[in-house]
């Protein structure tokens, strides 16, 4: 029987640099009967200029980029403490890293079982080889990025489990959600499993994705989506409703042999008057 479909919660920086709101979003999802959790982690001098980061903008935090961008960063102890939570509450914890830096600290101080890849960073060779080194499993996101800029990454890649179509708006246009891209992918690498990684904010995309076998699903989840936050919008609030419909439609999807299922001998044997083929 086909494996279940992972479904990745992807809290991200929704959680705001609030652990409370954090666990609460931890236990969304562990609720929700999601397999895993996903934060993000950035050093964000290296992540972004001085330029960038002086520039005004007004937050919760203050009224620069940098105070804004500090003020969603958890420490490396904070992350710690939610990989515990994640323990207790049975949910898998994962976090992308943005820098080599940040990728040292999650590997120095925390157990993820394999490394989230973001689109952003596909093209950066510094930090493919970084991830390289650690030895383990890889999920590939693919937005913003070219199919030759995608073949690159994963000829250098040594350890890429699953390729995942994705775009990154946020959030996404129906019209550029490309979910035929995940049957290109599946043609393009066979040896590699493929998913899909979606901003659109919308189930539909989520259960279309199922209905293509996408073998990997993530999606960033909220409590409301019109807190603070640049993704929030791009999120789903009804997590158990997105889960539960994901399930549903792989049980759906069946084995694509055609059988006469013992349900239907009853009408079989009331309907069918004649068998002469």
């Amino acid at each position: 029987m086909k494996q279940d479909v992972i479904i990745s919660a992807e809290i991200g920086i929704n959680h705001n640099g609030d652990m409370d709101l954090a666990k609460e979003l931890i236990d969304l999802a562990s609720s929700s009967n999601c397999d895993a959790v996903k934060f993000q982690k950035r050093n964000i001098d290296k992540v972004y200029s001085k330029d960038e980061l002086d520039k005004p903008r007004e937050s919760p935090w203050g009224t620069t980029t940098r105070q804004q961008k500090e003020g969603l960063e958890f420490t490396v102890q904070q992350y710690v403490e939610l990989e515990k939570y994640c323990v207790d509450k049975q949910v898998d914890f994962g976090i992308s890293c943005w820098d080599t830096d940040s990728l040292t600290e999650v590997e120095e101080n925390l157990n993820v079982k394999r490394h989230k890849i973001a689109s952003a960073m596909l093209t950066d060779k510094e930090f493919i080889a970084a991830i390289n080194e650690t030895n383990k499993p890889v999920i590939l996101s693919t937005g913003m990025s070219t199919q030759e800029q995608i073949d690159k990454s994963i000829n250098l890649l040594k350890n890429v489990e699953y390729v995942l179509a994705c775009t990154s708006t946020y959030p996404t246009p129906a019209e550029e959600v490309n979910l035929k891209y995940i049957t290109t992918l599946k043609q393009r690498y066979p040896h590699l499993k493929v998913g899909f990684s979606d901003h659109s904010s919308s189930m539909m995309s989520l259960y279309s994705a199922t209905a293509l076998e996408a073998e990997y699903i993530e999606f960033h989840i909220t409590k409301d989506r019109s807190s603070y936050g640049s993704d929030q919008a791009s999120s789903i609030a009804n997590v158990a409703g997105a889960v539960t419909g994901i399930r549903k439609i792989q049980k759906m999807l069946g084995t694509g042999e055609k059988i006469v299922f013992a349900s239907e001998e009853p009408i079989l044997k009331k309907l069918r008057k004649a068998d002469t083929i």
